[in-house]
């Protein structure tokens, strides 16, 4: 069993259209794993991680997928994610459960939208990564500039530890700044790796280079410092060690250089990945959520946590990570969430689509297994004391649409598959229309559900009805409303009687309950169900039926009847209560506001931004290039549907995009 010091569980993440199944795919051949490199466009093999139909037709990664692979004396587990905001989930609970990643850069357009939210997401779980600006042939690359586009949009220390030689058509490999030696890739695939002498003309520029990277990186090493200072050679031993030092610590992002399309530097990323990212008893210590530090150590009781599944023919592939402990087919464990005590099926190493079969997995193994049905999120564990481990963080929807089954004995397919991807996918949602009794799904974007669409034709051969896309707006209030509602019912048996009253205000955070209620106005026993009416009117509203966000609720009084009170009076009460309150706080609706990002032709770019501001859009910036302007805009979610194909007509298919949720915003009403 290889030493837990010598894995590396990382993941590859990026905004779409970085490169980032590409790298992977030239990781995989460069470390033996495959023999032969697919690509994800332009047919033949395809891309290893990408095996879905559906992902080779599209160009794009759908899902997450988990291979293994090694390099010179460590293991390394990666998980490549999709770029597309549509899919965020997965990126969301991959990094949850990794110790470092690779954040792969276009050297062109620099941080993009999606950037900003892997970002995001690499912070909110302190995951340490390393950056790599790919894409160095393409006409218009520029590295700097996405070394200052790191400072400038994510506020992060980047180091740069390589120099290029040349770009765009004349990228021929990097320098090494730490070796001081040149790095060439020759042979069909790069496979050759070369260092040779720093060619002169660059000699003087690398040597600034490397200065500015040893001055930055003393900042994290006395050691370092000490030798700089009495003007000696940095040994490279202390330059690796501080790099890891501060890497491991947040206090830099290392960046690499190379184009993987192009077999250029991956080589290079991998020794990076060797020599900076954590092993799983490197990373900071992982905590449950009542504190308790978890030992990352194959003897002691298990803890681990289900980050993914996926429903199969036969069963259920249940994807974990284990924190501390050890685990063999066959074993019972606990299920914190449930209680039950659950017996693990075989034990597998996953390869893309393919598995390899497991004896045993310890503390730090990324694995999958069968034979157990559990959910997303679940934490499992051996031992006397139950525990909890932080949840994924999972979005909220922002789009839904209604369907139907054109078929009526395609009823119960339709809802195999549906309950199917709910279970698979924490932020596609089912639910069914109060007032119209149709059935609705919810996911993170059009093409969220295009998909999903897609694969209930395909895999249950269900075609269905698919009513108009509907946004998921949200209500709130503008001031501040008083309650106060008695209810007092009598109907010859047993009476109803509570009474509630209070006011409400709006709050920055989605719902805010306090009791301010004394001298035993309202039992204590009743404020739960008094805090449960008000919730139920938070799922609902008051204008149009959507839920109410940003609301505090302040429960100041009342009176109860000795025998005719109870927690469901209490409940009617408050719930009747909030609902009057609603309407005189003078309620309005809020809408998914979305982060649009166009790349354009210059050409086109008054149609574009014409376009943009007919729907509403705030135009927020853009960066002209020699031949396309990226146009950086806000708009309303109802204003975007079908914007791909409008934009496609307007571009003659040559213009690009990606949307996000950015805010929810008052609707304009006009």
């Amino acid at each position: 069993m290889i030493p837990r010091t010598r894995i590396r569980n990382i993941g590859i993440s990026a905004h779409i259209d970085s490169g980032k199944t590409t790298l992977t795919e030239r990781i995989l051949f460069y470390t033996g794993r495959i023999h032969a490199v697919g690509e994800v466009r332009g047919g033949g093999k395809g891309a290893t991680m990408d095996f879905m139909d559906l992902e080779k037709e599209h160009g794009i990664t759908i899902a997450s997928a988990a291979t293994t692979c090694t390099w010179k004396d460590s293991q390394i587990n990666i998980i490549d994610t999709p770029g597309h905001v549509d899919f965020t989930i997965e990126v969301e609970r991959a990094l949850r459960v990794l110790d470092g990643a690779v954040m792969v850069l276009c050297a062109v357009a620099g941080v993009q939208s999606q950037s900003v939210t892997v970002d995001r997401q690499m912070k909110r779980y302190r995951v340490p990564r390393l950056a790599f600006v790919n894409k160095m042939d393409r006409v218009g690359a520029n590295p700097f500039e996405v070394v200052q586009a790191l400072k400038d949009k994510l506020q992060l220390n980047p180091v740069l530890l390589q120099y290029p030689i040349g770009a765009e058509d004349k990228f021929e490999g990097v320098i090494d700044l730490i070796e001081m030696k040149a790095h060439y890739f020759e042979g069909e695939k790069g496979e050759r790796w070369l260092k040779k002498s720093i060619p002169e003309d660059l000699l003087d520029r690398v040597q600034e280079a490397r200065e500015e990277m040893l001055d930055t990186l003393s900042l994290f090493s006395e050691e370092l410092t000490e030798v700089l200072l009495v003007g000696e050679d940095v040994p490279q031993e202390l330059v690796w060690r501080t790099i890891r030092q501060a890497t491991l610590s947040l206090n830099i992002t290392p960046i690499l250089l190379g184009s993987a399309f192009k077999n250029k530097g991956v080589q290079n990323l991998l020794d990076a990945i060797h020599l900076y990212l954590p092993s799983p008893i490197d990373r900071e210590v992982v905590k449950t959520i009542e504190g308790i530090n978890i030992n990352p150590e194959p003897e002691v009781p298990l803890v681990a946590l289900v980050f993914k599944l996926t429903l199969e023919q036969f069963g259920q592939l249940t994807y974990t990570r284990i924190y501390s402990g050890s685990l063999k087919s066959g074993d019972r464990v606990y299920n914190s969430r449930t209680g039950e005590k659950i017996q693990i099926g075989r034990l597998l190493r996953m390869h893309a689509n393919k598995r390899e079969e497991l004896d045993i997995a310890v503390a730090g193994d990324i694995i999958a297994f069968t034979g157990v049905e559990c959910a997303s999120g679940d934490t499992l564990y051996t031992g006397n004391s139950q525990v909890f481990l932080e949840e994924i963080f999972v979005p909220e929807p922002v789009i839904s649409l209604a369907i139907a089954p054109k078929k009526q004995e395609d009823t119960e397919r339709l809802a195999k598959a549906l309950n199917r991807f709910r279970r698979e996918d924490p932020t596609f949602h089912v639910s069914i229309d109060s007032e119209t009794k149709e059935t609705l799904i919810s996911g993170m974007g059009e093409l969220h559900l295009d998909i999903y669409l897609e694969r209930i034709q395909r895999e249950y051969k269900t075609p269905v009805y698919v009513g108009n896309p509907a946004v998921a707006y949200r209500e709130t209030i503008s001031q501040k409303a008083s309650f106060d509602y008695r209810l007092k019912k009598q109907s010859g048996g047993p009476g109803q009687y509570a009474h509630v009253s209070g006011w409400i205000e709006p709050s920055d955070e989605e719902f805010v309950f306090e009791n301010h209620v004394f001298g035993g106005m309202i039992p204590k026993e009743y404020i739960p169900a008094c805090e449960k009416g008000f919730l139920e009117v938070m799922m609902s509203g008051v204008i149009d039926g959507y839920p109410v966000t940003g609301l505090k609720v302040i429960l100041n009084g009342g009176s109860y009847h000795p025998v005719d009170s109870s927690e469901f009076a209490f409940q009617r009460a408050a719930h009747q209560a909030l609902e009057q309150a609603l309407t005189k706080a003078k309620p309005y609706l809020l809408e998914p506001i979305m982060l649009v990002e166009v790349e354009t032709p210059n050409k086109f770019l008054g149609r574009v931004q014409g376009d943009l501001c007919r729907r509403m859009g705030l135009i927020l910036g853009s960066q002209i290039m020699p031949d396309y302007t990226v146009i950086r805009a806000e708009a309303p979610l109802a204003q975007m549907f079908k914007y791909s194909q409008d934009l496609r007509s307007l571009t003659s298919g040559m213009a690009t995009f990606s949307m996000q949720f950015a805010c929810y915003r008052q609707k304009f009403e006009g």
